[in-house]
C-alpha cells in the first residue's frame, strides 16, 4: 500500500473554507466526537476518506467496555471504574499511564448512558460469557453485536443532528502555526484539493496498520499476519506527529487475533475458546494457553506449521457465539464444520484423527495443564464443531499521548492549544505490545476520547 501524502506546512493566505471544530474520520471517535462538539453548541465538520463511514468499528464486533452503566445495575451486575481500571492494567502488567486508565475507565459508563439515553442507541449488556481479563460483565453492544450496526447507528444519529459529514475527502496535509493548529488540506476523487481552516482539530483518523511499512519497522512480530482492519488506516496522526514534534508512545502496541477464520477471512468470537474451546495444529496438538487472551492468540497462531490452525468446539459453544452476526455468515460460508464423531471433524479439518482423540482426551476438568490452563465446566460433546483460524493484525494501539481532555501533547511536556485525538489515533491503554490488549479496549478509547474531544471548549485563540 502506497505511503500517505503527510504534509506540514504554513497556513495559507486564506481558506476555501472555515468551521469551529474539524474532525478528521468517521469511525467510532469521529462520530461520537462530532455528536459532543454539536451538543456543545459548535459548528462541526467531519471529512471521511472513504465513500461511507466505516473505519476499524465496522470491522469489530461493536462491543465497548464500560463500567457503573444503568444497564450493569438493571442486569444486577456490580462494576466500578476502580475495578475496570484494575482489570486494564493488569492484562498490560501495568505499562499503561495509570491517569490515562483511569480516565478511561471513570468516563466509560458515562458516555454508554450518554448514547443511550440521548441518541437511543439500543445497548445491551453481554452476560452469558466473560473476555478474558474482565472480572465482570462489561460488554456493551447493539442487537447484531456487529460493529457495522454500531457505525449505522452513530452515523444516523449525526444526520439527525444536522451534522455535516463529507465523504471521499483524504487529509494529506496539516497547517501549522507554532504549537497551534489552522487547518488541513484534503484531496477530492478528482484529485483537486480543498483548503479547511478550523479552531479545533480532532484526528479520529485511526491508527497505521494499513501502512505495510510502518507495520515491518514498528511491530515486527506481526508484519507477516494477515491485515484485517480497515485499509485506511495508513498512519496520517502517526506521521504528522513526527514532523510537529507531537509525543508518540507505545508504538508497539497493536489488537492482534488469532482466530479469524481461514481462508475466509471471517472473525470467529472468542466466545468459542473461552466456553471451553481449545486451538490445535495441523497435527491435531494444542500449542499454548489459550485462555491469554485473543490479541497474544494471532503470534501463536501464526507460529505454527503454515500459520494456521484449527480451533475445537462444540455444538453447545457454537450456540452462544451465534448471537454475532460474524460467526453466522462463517457458517452460512461452510467455515465452521460440525461432525456427530471426532473422526468425522478430522475429516472435514485435514487433521490426524487419532491426535485429535488424545488431544480432546486430555482437556480435563481442574488444572491448571500443560500449558497453565485451567479449565472449567464439562467437556466437548458431541456433536463437534471446528474452524480452521489464521493470526491477524485488527489495528495499532500506540500512538499520541493526549491529557485528561484529549489534548496531543509535545515531546517537551507541553500542549498543543487545538489539536485533539482520539481511538487510534492516540495512544490507547493496552501496553507495549500486544498481550496488553483487553478486550474492547479499542473503543473504549475511541468513545471516551471522542466524547471528550468534541465537548472540549473551542478555543479561538
Amino acid at each position: 500500500m502506497t505511503a500517505p501524502k503527510t504534509e506540514v506546512a504554513a497556513p495559507p493566505p486564506a481558506f476555501d473554507f472555515d468551521c469551529e471544530t474539524l474532525i478528521v474520520g468517521a469511525g467510532a471517535c469521529g462520530l461520537v466526537a462530532a455528536l459532543a462538539a454539536h451538543e456543545a453548541g459548535q459548528s462541526v465538520l467531519v471529512v471521511e476518506a472513504d465513500a461511507i463511514a466505516s473505519g476499524s468499528t465496522a470491522l469489530s464486533a461493536g462491543l465497548i467496555p464500560a463500567a457503573g452503566t444503568r444497564l450493569q445495575k438493571a442486569a444486577g451486575i456490580k462494576d466500578d471504574p476502580s475495578c475496570f481500571a484494575a482489570d486494564i492494567q493488569a492484562k498490560a502488567k501495568g505499562e499503561n499511564n495509570p491517569e490515562l486508565v483511569d480516565l478511561l475507565a471513570t468516563q466509560s459508563g458515562g458516555v454508554i448512558d450518554w448514547l443511550t439515553d440521548r441518541y437511543g442507541l439500543r445497548f445491551s449488556v453481554l452476560d452469558n460469557f466473560t473476555y478474558p481479563g474482565h472480572s465482570r460483565h462489561r460488554m456493551h453492544g447493539l442487537p447484531s453485536r456487529s460493529g457495522a450496526e454500531l457505525i449505522n447507528a452513530l452515523r444516523a444519529a449525526c444526520e439527525a443532528e444536522g451534522i455535516d459529514i463529507i465523504f471521499e475527502r483524504r487529509a494529506c496535509r496539516l497547517y501549522q502555526a507554532e504549537k497551534r493548529i489552522m487547518g488541513i488540506a484534503v484531496t477530492r476523487p478528482d484529485g483537486g484539493v480543498e483548503e479547511i481552516g478550523c479552531a479545533k482539530l480532532i484526528l479520529a483518523c485511526n491508527g497505521f496498520g494499513g501502512n505495510r511499512d510502518l507495520v515491518a519497522d514498528l511491530l515486527p512480530g506481526i508484519k507477516d499476519g494477515l491485515w484485517f482492519g480497515h485499509d485506511g488506516n495508513r498512519g496520517e496522526a502517526v506521521l504528522w506527529g513526527q514532523q510537529i514534534g507531537a509525543d508518540l508512545v507505545h508504538l508497539g502496541a497493536y489488537q492482534g487475533h488469532g482466530n479469524v477464520a481461514h481462508p475466509h477471512g471471517i472473525l470467529i468470537t472468542w466466545a468459542t475458546i473461552t466456553e471451553g474451546g481449545i486451538q490445535v495444529n495441523r497435527d491435531g496438538r494444542r500449542f499454548w494457553n489459550e485462555a491469554q487472551g485473543y490479541s497474544e492468540a494471532a503470534q501463536a497462531v501464526l507460529a505454527q506449521p503454515g500459520g494456521e490452525a484449527f480451533t475445537i468446539f462444540d455444538s453447545r459453544i457454537a450456540g452462544i457465539a451465534r448471537q454475532f452476526e460474524d460467526f453466522k455468515q462463517a457458517e452460512a460460508a461452510g467455515a465452521v464444520r460440525q461432525s456427530d464423531t471426532i473422526e468425522g471433524l478430522a475429516q472435514d479439518l485435514g487433521l490426524p484423527p487419532e491426535q485429535l482423540r488424545q488431544t480432546l482426551a486430555e482437556v480435563t476438568e481442574g488444572g491448571p495443564d500443560a500449558f497453565g490452563r485451567r479449565f472449567a465446566g464439562a467437556p466437548l460433546r458431541p456433536p463437534y464443531c471446528g474452524v480452521r483460524v489464521t493470526g491477524a493484525l485488527f489495528h495499532t494501539q500506540g500512538g499520541l499521548r493526549t491529557d485528561a481532555s484529549a489534548r496531543v501533547m509535545h515531546r517537551d511536556g507541553t500542549i498543543f492549544e487545538n489539536l485533539y485525538a482520539g481511538g487510534g489515533a492516540a495512544c490507547g491503554v493496552s501496553g507495549k505490545a500486544d498481550s496488553g490488549y483487553l478486550s474492547g479496549n479499542g473503543l473504549l478509547a475511541a468513545v471516551v476520547l471522542g466524547k471528550l474531544a468534541g465537548g472540549a471548549p473551542v478555543d479561538s485563540g
